[in-house]
């Protein structure tokens, strides 16, 4: 399962993506034009990109230069129905990692996902102010050197940071740091989230009744390694 963006600005493929990749196990989140797509990124932590070409105000590939800029390293596939070598040469460039051509066989599109993802590697930084978040081992790092956060504090900063700028439930959060075998308690999440206000003591909110929300200043940046197989 993957966090996945789609930006395309036809209505109805959008749907159809959405549909498709949902009933796949992805979690979708969708846009009709860049400066949407670009909203959702300051938000949300994304494990891919899906990005038409020819948009409105901009192009798919000015939106992922001006993302690399950023330092988002963020796995990206092109969709569109450019066949020149030109444009197959700027998609690469721009820092694509796969390209497809239109129409698009849906089938063909969840394999190439699937491979690109592969290719992610076990590390995923992200950059939170001061720190670091590697998001494979839910270690926090303060200048390469990790700090005191239990198992279960790593995983509620990985859930936060998901649901950036919007309140996550207290439900969503049981079922993300318990099993079902597990008995969840609600002292327990209030030591968790002591825990992480010691190193992020404005940004984290208790909607009371309802959830927490972890809200950051500017742009939240993930790096990420690849491994060529």
């Amino acid at each position: 399962m993957a966090k996945i963006l789609v930006l395309e600005d036809d209505k109805l493929f959008n749907e159809t993506l959405e549909d498709y990749l949902e009933e796949e196990g992805h979690i979708l989140y969708c846009a009709l034009d860049p400066y949407s797509a670009l909203d959702l990124t300051y938000e949300y932590v994304f494990d891919l990109y899906l990005f038409d070409v020819n948009l409105p105000y901009e192009t798919g590939f000015e939106l992922l230069e001006k993302l690399r800029e950023s330092g988002d390293e963020t796995p990206c596939i092109f969709i569109t129905s450019r066949e020149d070598k030109a444009s197959l040469k700027e998609g690469f460039e721009k820092g694509g990692d796969d390209y497809i051509y239109k129409p698009v066989d849906l089938d063909e599109l969840s394999l190439r996902i699937q491979a690109v993802l592969r290719r992610q590697v076990r590390t995923q930084i992200v950059e939170i102010d001061r720190y670091q978040f590697d998001i494979s081992s839910k270690t926090l790092y303060h200048n390469d050197t990790a700090v005191e956060l239990s198992i279960k504090g790593g995983e509620l900063l990985h859930v936060l940071l998901e649901g950036q700028g919007r309140v996550v439930p207290l439900e969503q959060i049981k079922e993300r740091l318990w099993s079902s075998s597990e008995e969840s308690s609600d002292g327990a999440l209030r030591v968790y989230i002591a825990q992480l206000k010691k190193y992020f003591p404005t940004q984290i909110q208790n909607v009371r009744g309802v959830g927490y929300q972890m809200s950051i200043k500017g742009q939240v940046v993930t790096k990420s390694s690849f491994l060529l197989q």
